[in-house]
């Protein structure tokens, strides 16, 4: 006779925590990232957040977002609660060809948007050669 003595839900509550979070590892927020022309855009779902709640930071290439969902105070009593509350949080690398003192962000709609520009050195460039005993130049784009 086999004795089963782990929980038959452990894998259930496993996958619900990686998609919820816990107060230890908090929720992953949703995520769109694209590039346009000389630019990057990003923008994170965070539906029900209160702006002063939404921290950006950028130490070296990393981004990292933070957003708080709090919980309803009160007398109240939920019928169903689906929608994650807590912190959020999201870090991502960014590349050395982005100029991150630039980084433009707005919040509507639930949506944070950040636009992030390419660094000026990391846009193409004409380079002149010059031939010896010419004087005429040819350009390169580079």
């Amino acid at each position: 006779m086999l004795l089963r003595t782990t929980d038959p839900f452990r894998d259930l509550d496993r996958i619900a925590q990686q998609l919820m979070g816990t107060t230890n590892r908090p929720a992953v927020m949703p995520m769109d990232a694209w590039r346009e022309g000389d630019r990057f855009v990003i923008e994170f779902d965070l539906p029900g957040v209160n702006t002063d709640s939404i921290d950006l930071d950028v130490e070296r290439n990393v981004l990292t977002v933070r957003a708080e969902r709090v919980a309803r105070n009160g007398d109240w009593e939920p019928l169903a609660a689906e929608r994650p509350r807590g912190a959020f949080s999201r870090q991502l690398v960014l590349g050395d060809n982005l100029d991150l003192d630039r980084i433009e962000a707005a919040y509507a709609d639930g949506v944070l948007r950040l636009v992030v520009p390419v660094a000026e050195k990391a846009k193409p460039r004409k380079i002149e050669i010059s031939q010896s005993g010419r004087s005429e130049h040819a350009e390169i784009t580079a």
